[in-house]
């Protein structure tokens, strides 16, 4: 069986044009479906033409928000409640092209990947957001490890049991195969078509970017210290600490042998402060280490992840 998750916000004149595109698609698998709805809140008639849709075709289901939550959290509510053995994600915004969605299939079922990431290789955006683009998949490369050439594709297929506990929210949606590589899934990616926007207008602006960045700082901490923080806390604090130490053991010394005054010195105030920020340092690391250990206790969570158990 086939899930099929796509988020929607304020996309009125996309529902209905998309459900006939991607009933076809999946119509012509010979496989069972659902297609799942998300409703991040929209001011628009939204909700109401994915009513229209599901009057007439019964593998449609709608999940309605209250208000809009961002469309981390659209992702995450369609993946809690996808039910296929695989999860197809797309934008609600026309621009993917459902016809690809064999081709993902495919690359997933007849390699052996947990996911398979689109690559709009063409992309039929303003330069503007194609040169952001390119700079936002350059610096996670950097940061994450990840190889794919499109990150920031919501096109996707994934394995149900990938999805399935994803911690999503702010922005986060965009670092998902980042975030899947960490825990060890093997991820690929395929060419695939990309339109140019006919109706509504884009979401994503500087705002979003700066929220993608700040998220990405968190993911990158995630990966590296998430096990042991303590390391990068203790590791600052300790070198800042000793630092302290011994600069302003270097002026007691100049003031015990020479006589040198320290009262009038910022070196010696320097010392003091860079002992003092290393023990903070320290103290956060601690404290961090505490709540790594709670948030792994809770609900059994593992900081290890199975892929297969014999006998």
């Amino acid at each position: 069986m086939i899930s099929v998750v796509v988020p929607f916000y304020n996309e009125e004149e996309n529902i209905e044009p998309l459900h006939t595109e991607l009933s076809n698609t999946l119509k012509s698998l010979g496989r069972d479906y659902s297609i799942i709805f998300v409703d991040d809140g929209s001011a628009d008639n939204t909700y109401k033409n994915m009513l229209d849709v599901r009057e007439k075709d019964d593998t449609v289901k709608i999940i309605k928000f209250r208000k809009n939550f961002g469309q981390s959290a659209a992702l995450k509510a369609g993946f809690d409640n996808a039910e296929g053995n695989i999860v197809i994600s797309m934008d609600g915004d026309l621009q993917n092209d459902p016809s690809d969605i064999p081709k993902l299939l495919e690359k997933i079922e007849n390699e052996d990947y947990d996911v398979v990431c689109g690559w709009r290789a063409d992309r039929k955006d303003p330069f503007s957001k194609k040169i952001s683009s390119k700079f936002a998949n350059l610096l996670r490369k950097i940061t994450t490890g990840e190889k794919i050439h499109d990150s920031g594709c919501t096109f996707r297929a994934y394995r149900n049991r990938c999805v399935k506990g994803l911690d999503l929210y702010g922005e986060i949606h965009r670092y998902i195969p980042a975030m899947l590589l960490w825990k060890g899934h093997k991820i690929g990616e395929v060419k695939v078509k990309h339109h140019p926007r006919k109706y509504g207008k884009t979401k994503y602006g500087l705002q979003r970017l700066g929220k993608g960045l700040l998220d990405l700082v968190v993911i990158s901490f995630w990966q590296r210290y998430s096990v042991r923080p303590i390391h990068v806390f203790g590791g600052l604090g300790l070198l800042l600490g000793i630092s302290g130490t011994l600069l302003g053991g270097y002026m007691g010394i100049e003031r015990l042998l020479f006589g040198r005054g320290l009262s009038d010195r910022p070196l010696f105030l320097l010392a003091i402060l860079m002992v003092i920020i290393g023990v903070q340092f320290v103290a956060s690391g601690i404290l961090a280490d505490i709540m790594c250990k709670l948030y792994y206790g809770q609900n059994e969570r593992k900081n290890y992840l199975i892929e297969k158990t014999v006998g």
